[in-house]
């Protein structure tokens, strides 16, 4: 058990990165669930975890846009496991910001977030990767090649983190492999940010599969980069949109 390998996850206590957590735990990795604010769900996940495979799954607390943190958070996961050899950088600032409305605490959220937070992260954890032949997986978007409305800020950012790991997956051979997924439309925005059923409607109608992915095709394709099946990958960014990016 103290041998099994171990998965750090931002932004893991729901959505994508609690799909992604679980499924990686369900193949025998240990998992450190990061969160910023929610708590009560992380700290549910870890309870569902570990009662399936006792201390197999810890919480860890930080705001990703304090570089502080990001130092801290990597030190928590290896302390408390004895080993990281996967980092997972799903967490990610998303909402509109239309031209004219665009201000520097906007930017400075979501660059935090989307670029600077998997920078860190990723240099914080490049000793321990090394020496374990890890991984890290950033998860990008489409948006990252694609205009969407109203988002610059955001599309800006996503375009940064492709780049970015493109350029890891240099920086950190030959012993660390860096990938990227870009997720299509696989679960609707929440919140503020919700669609309505029209709006819902339309953007099916640009995917060629006319359906939207699940958060556990995500897991799936990140367990995948993650695998001896793709140790002759990196610096590669895999698309699950259902052909939308085409």
């Amino acid at each position: 058990m103290t041998d099994s390998k171990v998965m750090l996850v931002t932004g893991a206590a729901q959505r994508i990165g609690a799909a992604i957590a679980s499924v990686a735990h369900s193949a025998g990795y240990r998992t450190a669930i990061h969160y910023r604010s929610s708590e009560k769900q992380a700290r549910h996940l870890v309870s569902v975890l570990n009662e399936k495979r006792p201390a197999s799954a810890i919480s860890i607390q930080g705001d990703l846009s304090d570089t502080t943190d990001c130092l801290a958070i990597v030190a928590d996961c290896i302390e408390q496991f004895g080993r990281l050899d996967a980092l997972i950088n799903n967490a990610s600032e998303f909402f509109p910001t239309p031209l004219g409305h665009i201000d520097r605490q906007a930017i400075d959220k979501t660059f935090s977030a989307n670029v600077y937070a998997p920078l860190f992260l990723t240099q914080a954890a490049a000793y321990e990767l090394r020496r374990r032949q890890g991984v890290v997986i950033n998860i990008v978007d489409i948006y990252a090649s694609k205009v969407h409305p109203e988002h610059p800020v955001y599309c800006a950012s996503k375009a940064a983190l492709a780049m970015l790991t493109r350029s890891l997956a240099v920086e950190c051979a030959p012993e660390v492999r860096v990938n990227g997924v870009a997720p299509g439309a696989i679960l609707w925005p929440e919140g503020d940010a919700a669609l309505s059923d029209a709006s819902i409607a339309e953007r099916l109608k640009q995917i060629p599969l006319q359906k939207t992915g699940s958060a556990e095709q995500i897991a799936s394709a990140v367990l995948y980069l993650c695998s001896d099946d793709a140790a002759f990958i990196t610096g590669q960014i895999l698309s699950l949109d259902g052909g939308r990016s085409l």
